[in-house]
């Protein structure tokens, strides 16, 4: 185990979850939900995030430990978990409702045709990651650039609109408790209540990619690593996948043991600190601005009205780059996603090559899974099922599903895999449980419904 880095170091990962989970979560669904139904389901903000950040450090543990993905050893361990994880992430994400809202926002401001927009980001993502050099650094640096402008500018806009009585309701809201309700408003739906929980930070098997994240990093044994290059850098690289071992002598526990703190920090202050503070001001800016407002409860249409009124009680150039703003941050969870997908399947489909003894030419497979979401969502836009919040929904329901499944699954390995000094302690068994249960819970419900709606239908 080499020695911990200072934590200036590896500050980046962290940035890309959290990129991950901004155009969803805080940006959509939860502001959504607080522009019709008040600030009581803060709570669901918090919970949500909450148990992101440490379902998001087991997944870390494993990768700091062998310098591998969990895919790696899921793969090892269950031979069939790869062809789950391949289905499941192309099914949760195909739908592109994060770009339709780009591209939505985007039309608001400058004009044009939403679809056409919509598929035209999807293009330039598309080659924004064909032809940098490493794949990593250009998400993690545009990762950074969205997040450090965005979030002090929703924070100022915060602060102009938001009186001392509706920072107090935040915070009432934080433990429940709403306008003449707890917990839960009446008539709320509850399918995008639970959407907004499993989307509080990342969700679904986009947590999973964390693990190939801090590995090209050089997190713990990462450090002997291979970064995966981009395809005209590296269309012909092959890259091994498997990671390394250490023995868990006294000094190698002990770099561990600085290492896990320091990712513990780095993780805690940019994924759950700036991700909570993000979805707060986000939900609290929409309260102020529109709560009440006919046309709330339609698509995202909230994110217009927020704009209009922001526009006429600053400036209507304001009003304008707070929309640009949202779409910005919306076409980064794109960019994301559509990464960490690419990345989720390519290393999937890789070790279903390897247990055949076959060699994978991995940045090919990784830019052939790319493009064929981009094409999947093209066609999907182009049919015209397109309203964003739908698709959203729909989405986050399906990844509900996913986390159940990986939650476990993480929890399975570094139980069997990792030195027992080197395990999770009991406070962090008793979160990662209840986590397990409620998601499993929401799931159950979830999919109840879906099949009640049928049948009544």
């Amino acid at each position: 185990m080499p020695p911990a880095l200072p934590l200036i170091k590896l500050i980046g990962p962290s940035f890309i979850l959290l990129g991950l989970g901004l155009g969803s979560g805080e940006v959509i669904l939860w502001p959504y939900l607080s522009s019709n139904w008040g600030l009581g389901i803060v709570w669901g903000a918090f919970l949500g995030i909450l148990f992101q950040f440490f379902i998001n450090m087991e997944i870390e543990r494993y990768a700091l430990v062998f310098g591998e993905s969990v895919f790696v050893g899921f793969g090892r361990k269950w031979k069939y978990v790869p062809y789950w994880l391949i289905i499941s992430t192309l099914i949760g994400f195909v739908w592109p409702g994060i770009i339709a809202s780009s591209a939505f926002l985007f039309a608001f401001v400058f004009g044009g045709n939403q679809t056409i927009i919509a598929i035209t980001f999807l293009l330039m993502i598309g080659i924004v990651l064909s032809v940098g050099k490493y794949i990593y650094n250009t998400v993690e640096r545009f990762s950074k650039i969205i997040i450090i402008i965005g979030i002090p500018f929703v924070f100022l806009l915060t602060l102009y609109f938001a009186k001392l009585s509706d920072w107090g309701a935040l915070f009432l809201g934080a433990i429940g408790k709403g306008n003449d309700y707890w917990f839960f408003p009446q008539a709320i739906p509850l399918a995008s209540f639970f959407a907004a929980i499993a989307f509080s930070g990342a969700g679904g098997n986009l947590n999973l990619a964390q693990s190939s994240y801090i590995r090209e990093k050089g997190y713990g044994m990462g450090h002997f690593a291979t970064k995966l290059k981009g395809l005209l850098e590296g269309g012909h690289q092959v890259v091994d996948l498997n990671g390394y071992e250490f023995e868990p002598s006294k000094e190698n526990v002990s770099r561990f043991g600085a290492w896990w703190r320091a990712v513990n920090i780095e993780h805690f202050f940019v994924f759950f600190v700036m991700g909570l503070l993000a979805m707060f001001l986000l939900l609290l800016l929409s309260y102020v601005t529109t709560f009440g407002i006919a046309g709330n409860e339609t698509g995202i249409n909230f994110v217009i009205n927020e704009a209009r009124i922001i526009g006429q009680k600053t400036l209507p150039l304001i009003g304008s780059l707070f929309a640009l703003l949202m779409a910005s941050m919306l076409f980064l969870t794109q960019f994301t996603v559509l990464d960490a997908n690419s990345r989720i399947m390519s290393e999937n489909y890789a070790i279903l090559k390897s247990h055949r003894n076959e060699k994978v030419h991995l940045s090919k497979i990784y830019y052939w899974f790319l493009w064929m979401q981009i094409i999947f969502g093209i066609i999907i836009l182009a049919s015209g099922f397109s309203e964003p919040l739908t698709l959203l929904v729909l989405s986050a329901l399906i990844n509900a599903v996913c986390m159940f499944v990986h939650i476990g699954l993480v929890y399975k390995l570094n139980q069997a895999e990792l030195p027992a000094i080197l395990r999770l302690s009991k406070i962090r068994k008793i979160v990662i449980g209840i986590a397990f249960v409620f998601f499993g819970i929401f799931s159950a419900t979830s999919f109840y419904k879906m099949i009640i709606n049928i049948f009544v239908k």
